[in-house]
């Protein structure tokens, strides 16, 4: 059984998602690929896991890193799981690039190249959003590049994370108005 819950964040209405294993969403309402995953029968019920994972959430938001771990319940394809448990190891505050996770997966399968582009397909489609830093991936040139929540709200984390000084497209002149997204 999949259960839900709500939580308001101070950059929009988050959906949560669950079963027995695990956390398997975190939306942004309204976001691409909003509750996709989702089962049609599910319960909204507030279960021990969300109630942990708005503790973090709330730690997370008051701008501090968070210092447990919620359970995980990854339910997209073998290389979706791969690329979202590289995702989790970003630490706070600092970014990569999906060029960096492309060269880690090949290392890792003896390859010489990896796709940056599948990777990107890969972060594009988490589910646990925040919690499993997708917006910490950059572009290889430190620009922004896509979050499935919306650009505001990838922006605002980076710099609720003061991950600026990692990510250049922050210092970059098409950035002029870097304080009207600070929480």
């Amino acid at each position: 059984m999949q259960y839900i819950s709500h939580y308001c964040s101070p950059i929009g209405d988050i959906l949560l998602a669950a079963d027995d294993i695990g956390l398997t969403g975190l939306w942004f309402e309204g976001q691409k690929y909003f509750a996709l995953s989702l089962n049609q029968e599910h319960k909204e019920k507030e279960i021990p896991i969300f109630k942990k994972a708005k503790q973090w959430l709330d730690i997370y938001f008051s701008g501090k890193n968070p210092d447990f771990t919620i359970p995980l319940h990854f339910t997209g394809t073998a290389f979706q799981d791969e690329v979202w448990k590289i995702l989790c190891t970003i630490p706070y505050g600092r970014t990569t690039t999906y060029g960096a996770i492309a060269k880690q997966i090949a290392v890792k399968k003896g390859l010489p190249h990896m796709s940056a582009q599948a990777v990107g397909g890969a972060v594009g489609h988490n589910k646990i959003s925040i919690i499993v830093p997708c917006h910490r991936v950059i572009g290889a040139d430190g620009s922004l590049t896509g979050y499935a929540g919306g650009m505001d709200k990838k922006i605002k984390l980076l710099l609720l994370e003061k991950a600026e000084r990692h990510a250049s497209f922050l210092f970059s002149p098409a950035f002029p108005n870097r304080s009207q997204y600070i929480l």
